[in-house]
Protein backbone atom coordinates (compact mmCIF):
# COMPACT_ATOMS: atom_id res chain seq x y z
CA UNK A 1 0.00 0.00 0.00
CA UNK A 2 2.86 2.35 0.71
CA UNK A 3 3.94 2.05 -2.78
CA UNK A 4 0.65 3.56 -3.94
CA UNK A 5 0.33 6.33 -1.30
CA UNK A 6 1.16 8.71 -4.25
CA UNK A 7 -1.46 7.71 -6.46
CA UNK A 8 -4.00 9.37 -3.68
CA UNK A 9 -5.10 13.17 -3.86
CA UNK A 10 -2.08 14.17 -1.74
CA UNK A 11 0.53 12.34 -3.00
CA UNK A 12 0.28 14.71 -6.35
CA UNK A 13 1.59 12.03 -8.54
CA UNK A 14 -1.59 11.66 -10.40
CA UNK A 15 -1.27 14.39 -12.75
CA UNK A 16 2.07 13.42 -13.39
CA UNK A 17 0.56 10.06 -14.82
CA UNK A 18 -2.11 12.25 -16.88
CA UNK A 19 0.56 14.56 -18.33
CA UNK A 20 2.92 11.48 -19.33
CA UNK A 21 0.20 9.89 -21.00
CA UNK A 22 -1.08 13.32 -22.73
CA UNK A 23 2.62 13.61 -24.04
CA UNK A 24 3.37 9.80 -24.75
CA UNK A 25 0.24 9.59 -26.60
CA UNK A 26 1.16 12.56 -28.99
CA UNK A 27 4.80 11.39 -29.98
CA UNK A 28 3.58 7.62 -30.39
CA UNK A 29 0.01 8.17 -31.73
CA UNK A 30 -0.33 11.51 -32.56
CA UNK A 31 -3.11 10.49 -34.81
CA UNK A 32 -5.34 9.34 -32.01
CA UNK A 33 -4.54 12.30 -29.64
CA UNK A 34 -5.84 14.32 -32.31
CA UNK A 35 -9.14 12.31 -32.07
CA UNK A 36 -8.91 12.54 -28.48
CA UNK A 37 -8.57 16.52 -28.69
CA UNK A 38 -11.13 16.82 -31.32
CA UNK A 39 -13.90 14.47 -30.23
CA UNK A 40 -14.28 16.37 -26.37
CA UNK A 41 -10.97 17.07 -25.72
CA UNK A 42 -10.35 13.68 -23.03
CA UNK A 43 -6.90 14.53 -23.15
CA UNK A 44 -6.46 15.64 -19.79
CA UNK A 45 -6.42 11.11 -19.02
CA UNK A 46 -9.25 11.61 -16.16
CA UNK A 47 -10.53 8.07 -17.44
CA UNK A 48 -7.56 6.90 -16.66
CA UNK A 49 -7.82 7.44 -13.24
CA UNK A 50 -8.71 4.22 -11.44
CA UNK A 51 -6.60 2.32 -13.55
CA UNK A 52 -3.64 4.61 -11.67
CA UNK A 53 -4.70 4.31 -8.44
CA UNK A 54 -5.49 0.99 -7.84
CA UNK A 55 -2.73 -0.30 -10.33
CA UNK A 56 -5.02 -1.47 -12.84
CA UNK A 57 -6.65 -4.19 -10.41
CA UNK A 58 -10.59 -3.75 -11.64
CA UNK A 59 -8.96 -3.37 -15.10
CA UNK A 60 -7.62 -7.36 -15.69
CA UNK A 61 -9.13 -10.67 -14.46
CA UNK A 62 -7.82 -11.99 -11.08
CA UNK A 63 -6.09 -14.30 -12.62
CA UNK A 64 -4.34 -11.85 -14.84
CA UNK A 65 -3.46 -9.01 -12.09
CA UNK A 66 -0.53 -10.63 -10.54
CA UNK A 67 1.59 -11.40 -13.97
CA UNK A 68 0.71 -7.60 -14.79
CA UNK A 69 1.97 -6.47 -11.29
CA UNK A 70 4.80 -8.66 -11.44
CA UNK A 71 5.72 -7.20 -15.15
CA UNK A 72 5.41 -3.89 -13.69
CA UNK A 73 7.67 -4.56 -10.79
CA UNK A 74 10.18 -6.17 -13.10
CA UNK A 75 10.42 -3.75 -15.69
CA UNK A 76 11.83 -1.39 -13.28
CA UNK A 77 15.05 -3.21 -12.98
CA UNK A 78 14.59 -3.66 -17.20
CA UNK A 79 13.11 -1.36 -19.15
CA UNK A 80 11.59 1.42 -17.18
CA UNK A 81 9.96 2.45 -14.09
CA UNK A 82 7.36 3.78 -15.34
CA UNK A 83 5.79 0.51 -16.81
CA UNK A 84 2.12 0.92 -15.88
CA UNK A 85 2.24 4.28 -18.13
CA UNK A 86 2.91 1.89 -21.12
CA UNK A 87 0.35 -0.21 -19.97
CA UNK A 88 -2.43 1.93 -19.88
CA UNK A 89 -1.54 3.52 -22.87
CA UNK A 90 -1.28 -0.24 -24.37
CA UNK A 91 -5.28 -0.62 -23.36
CA UNK A 92 -5.87 3.25 -25.26
CA UNK A 93 -4.50 1.81 -28.24
CA UNK A 94 -5.78 -1.93 -27.85
CA UNK A 95 -8.61 -0.26 -28.10
CA UNK A 96 -7.70 2.24 -30.81
CA UNK A 97 -9.60 1.63 -33.65
CA UNK A 98 -12.82 1.44 -31.96
CA UNK A 99 -12.11 4.70 -30.80
CA UNK A 100 -11.70 6.29 -33.83
CA UNK A 101 -14.52 4.30 -35.84
CA UNK A 102 -16.88 5.06 -33.16
CA UNK A 103 -16.00 8.63 -32.63
CA UNK A 104 -16.13 8.62 -29.07
CA UNK A 105 -16.04 11.45 -26.92
CA UNK A 106 -15.06 11.44 -22.93
CA UNK A 107 -18.11 10.04 -22.22
CA UNK A 108 -18.27 7.31 -24.36
CA UNK A 109 -15.06 6.13 -23.47
CA UNK A 110 -15.39 6.15 -19.76
CA UNK A 111 -18.53 3.91 -20.22
CA UNK A 112 -16.45 1.62 -23.04
CA UNK A 113 -13.67 1.20 -20.11
CA UNK A 114 -16.00 0.91 -17.26
CA UNK A 115 -18.05 -1.65 -19.48
CA UNK A 116 -14.58 -3.56 -20.44
CA UNK A 117 -13.59 -3.99 -17.08
CA UNK A 118 -12.26 -7.69 -16.03
CA UNK A 119 -12.01 -8.76 -20.01
CA UNK A 120 -8.95 -7.32 -21.42
CA UNK A 121 -6.55 -9.43 -22.93
CA UNK A 122 -3.23 -8.82 -20.57
CA UNK A 123 -1.39 -10.92 -22.26
CA UNK A 124 -1.79 -9.00 -25.78
CA UNK A 125 -1.75 -5.69 -23.57
CA UNK A 126 1.08 -6.23 -21.91
CA UNK A 127 2.75 -7.11 -25.53
CA UNK A 128 1.79 -3.77 -26.69
CA UNK A 129 3.08 -2.28 -24.05
CA UNK A 130 6.72 -3.77 -24.47
CA UNK A 131 6.24 -2.70 -28.49
CA UNK A 132 5.30 1.24 -27.27
CA UNK A 133 8.48 1.18 -24.89
CA UNK A 134 10.49 -0.03 -27.65
CA UNK A 135 8.99 2.46 -30.16
CA UNK A 136 10.20 5.35 -27.70
CA UNK A 137 13.91 3.96 -27.01
CA UNK A 138 13.62 3.81 -30.64
CA UNK A 139 12.87 7.12 -30.75
CA UNK A 140 15.44 8.28 -28.14
CA UNK A 141 17.88 6.58 -29.45
CA UNK A 142 17.17 7.48 -33.53
CA UNK A 143 17.61 11.62 -32.25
Amino acid sequence: MKRMTSNFPHGGVMDVHFANMRSLIQILDCELFEHMHLHGDYTHFYFCYRWFLLDFKRELAYEDIFTVWETIWSAKNVSTVNFGLFIALALVEFYREIIIDNNMDFTDIIKFFNEMAERHDAKRVLHIGRELVLRLQNLIDNK
